[in-house]
């Protein structure tokens, strides 16, 4: 029997076309240029699995979601019961899973996630799931096709910087990864319950990584869990630098020194496409997946 979300998603004549993403020719990460030593011994290196079923994907996916959870609660990124990640099913791509609405992310387990489609029904899972999580990933899927995962938290910092009349600037060389890629929605009216503002803050974030949600925080996406995941994590770190540098620069009465835009353009092919997004979670996908194995139950 099914249950039903809080609140409805947007009806599929509110959705709005998707976006058709085309990213720079991705650059090879900077201590992995050479595949092979000196002698042609072939390096390891981690690279995204390939999958023999449905089913062998959508554990893999779901795992990567709960260790997600699991590395923001180690990060300090859960605020009482705000925040969730969802994962889009690799079968039923009009469906996604998300965490259960109250449960501590530190406890999070592959089995305890809820499975929604775009209807606003738990169509798999017997827990409820946040009303905010239906109106704004139900149409940041349904607008973005080329969207596998989306992450948004109430981090300290991220929704200080969003209550600023300011963006993610290039300071440092993390924060060039979000160089021109960050949307802004530029509105604030409470909780998001209403599927038309949920429809509103996919616009705002285009075809962008991660967008700030003014007076509320930051949300982020990826090709996966993986990227979807370290792009929040990096994103919240970067506002909290830059927060930190204006501070500084206060006191020395001189502005922070920004990165030029050609460099900050090239600095962004190196460290912000997907595969280097999805390749910063690797060293804690291990930690967290040796260290708690019970988010595999």
């Amino acid at each position: 029997m099914h249950n039903r979300a809080v609140r409805q998603p947007p009806r599929p004549e509110q959705r709005r076309p998707a976006v058709t993403v085309t990213e720079p020719r991705p650059t090879p990460l900077p201590a992995a240029a050479a595949d092979t030593d000196a002698g042609g011994r072939k390096l390891r290196m981690a690279l995204p699995p390939e999958f023999t079923s449905v089913a062998e994907e959508r554990a893999h996916r779901k795992a990567k979601l709960a260790a997600a959870f699991r590395m923001f609660s180690k990060a300090g990124l859960d605020e009482g019961v705000a925040g969730h990640i969802t994962v889009r099913d690799p079968e039923a791509t009009d469906t996604f899973w998300v965490n259960p609405f109250g449960m501590h992310f530190s406890m999070i387990r592959s089995s305890d996630l809820v499975r929604v489609d775009h209807a606003g029904e738990v169509v798999e899972g017997d827990r409820a799931v946040n009303g905010a999580a239906v109106a704004i990933h139900c149409a940041v899927h349904a607008a973005r096709p080329d969207v596998v995962a989306a992450a948004h938290a109430h981090g300290p910092y991220g929704k200080t910087l969003s209550s600023l009349d300011m963006t993610i600037e290039p300071l440092t060389q993390d924060a060039c990864a979000f160089y021109d890629d960050v949307g802004v929605f530029d509105s604030y009216s409470g909780v998001v319950l209403d599927p038309e503002e949920g429809r509103r803050i996919g616009e705002a974030l285009g075809a962008h990584k991660a967008v700030i949600l003014r007076n509320h925080g930051m949300l982020t996406v990826g090709a996966s869990v993986d990227s979807a995941a370290w792009w929040f994590l990096t994103l919240e770190r970067t506002a909290q630098s830059q927060l930190m540098a204006y501070s500084a620069a206060a006191g020395l009465g001189t502005p922070p020194r920004r990165i030029g835009h050609e460099e900050a353009t090239v600095t962004r092919g190196q460290v912000g496409y997907e595969f280097a997004g999805w390749f910063q979670f690797q060293p804690i996908w291990e930690r967290i997946s040796r260290d708690q194995p019970d988010l595999f139950d």
